[in-house]
């Protein structure tokens, strides 16, 4: 097992080590194609700033005004139904929209319940089996000036829904509900 070590140490390093040689060889000016891309990345941060705040401001409005507290008042009997823990519902509201702030729902949620328990694992799970979509679709189609995301949105969404049943699925089957 060591030398896998050695290898992931040594990886990266050679990794652009070879890209480098590679432009050399091909006589790509490869300093140069560096600080463009760096300068089109920069770029590209800027641009996106406007999208990331507004949707940033709708998160934040949405926790705040009770939206959120209302929402799962509401379906808690549906969900206590069919076995599926209400203090889960927070993340699968939030994963879609902010990456950031599903980590923060996950890390509250492992701290309060433990890693080992049953909404533990599903947050865990339901972190990497979802996406955030409307992050991607905000910040990333807007930045790029597409305006009819509706498509992408649908598919997104339902991806969404889709990773969210199958992790509650999963982790059920599984680990049982702890």
């Amino acid at each position: 097992m060591e030398w896998i070590s050695t290898i992931s140490i040594w990886l990266i390093p050679l990794l652009i080590m070879f890209i480098l040689l590679y432009g050399t060889i091909k006589r790509v000016p490869t300093y140069e194609t560096f600080i463009e891309g760096a300068k089109e990345g920069f770029g590209m941060a800027v641009s996106i700033i406007p999208y990331l705040v507004g949707m940033l401001v709708a998160i934040s409005v949405f926790r705040a005004s009770g939206a959120m507290d209302f929402f799962i008042e509401l379906i808690k009997p549906g969900l206590q139904a069919i076995g599926v823990p209400t203090e889960i519902v927070p993340l699968a509201l939030i994963r879609p929209i902010s990456g950031t702030g599903a980590l923060g729902m996950t890390s509250d949620l492992i701290a309060t319940y433990g890693p080992d328990s049953f909404i533990g694992r599903l947050a865990s799970t339901m972190q990497g089996s979802t996406d955030t979509t409307f992050y991607v679709l905000t910040v990333y189609f807007g930045a790029v000036g597409i305006k009819k995301m509706g498509d992408a949105l649908k598919v997104g969404l339902l991806a969404d829904v889709v990773g969210i049943i199958v992790s509650i699925t999963i982790v059920t089957i599984v680990f049982g509900s702890l």
